[in-house]
């Protein structure tokens, strides 16, 4: 979701929190628990966390950005004031192969429509996720 709507903060925590407090009412979530497939980024541990979620449960650990013990365990810190429980590397090996085959389904689905970008116009599309430099004019002066 943040590429395709071109948001870094929809990751699948914020958009079930986002969710959870509208249907609520409230953006504190004391008796929510959360459970996703990968553990969370440092972003979507202290939403988590401001929101006063009770429990959040992960499957695969995340060796690159993961903020519940991976990388850094947000969690873990003694000066918040909240604490939500954390329970990690519940089904860890069905997750990763979840999140791998979500993966290569998404990378196959590229290939394919730049196939057909490539076939049906000279230029190269512009691939989902890298940075591309763009050319404007300056702004006008005040």
């Amino acid at each position: 979701r943040p590429i395709t709507e071109h948001d870094p903060t929809a990751h699948a925590e914020i958009v079930a929190l986002r969710h959870a407090a509208t249907l609520l009412g409230n953006y504190r979530l004391p008796e929510c628990e959360l459970f996703v497939t990968l553990e969370p980024c440092a972003m979507c541990a202290m939403a988590l966390m401001h929101a006063r979620f009770k429990r959040v449960v992960f499957g695969a650990s995340d060796p690159k950005t993961g903020a519940a013990g991976s990388v850094v365990d947000l969690f873990a810190v003694p000066r918040l004031n909240h604490h939500t429980q954390l329970e990690g590397g519940v089904l860890a090996d069905e997750c990763a192969k979840v999140l791998r085959d979500f993966f290569a389904e998404r990378r196959e689905q590229y290939r394919r429509r730049r196939g057909a970008a490539e076939s049906a116009s000279d230029e190269e599309p512009i691939p989902a996720g890298e940075a591309v430099e763009v050319d404007l004019p300056p702004p006008p002066k005040p």
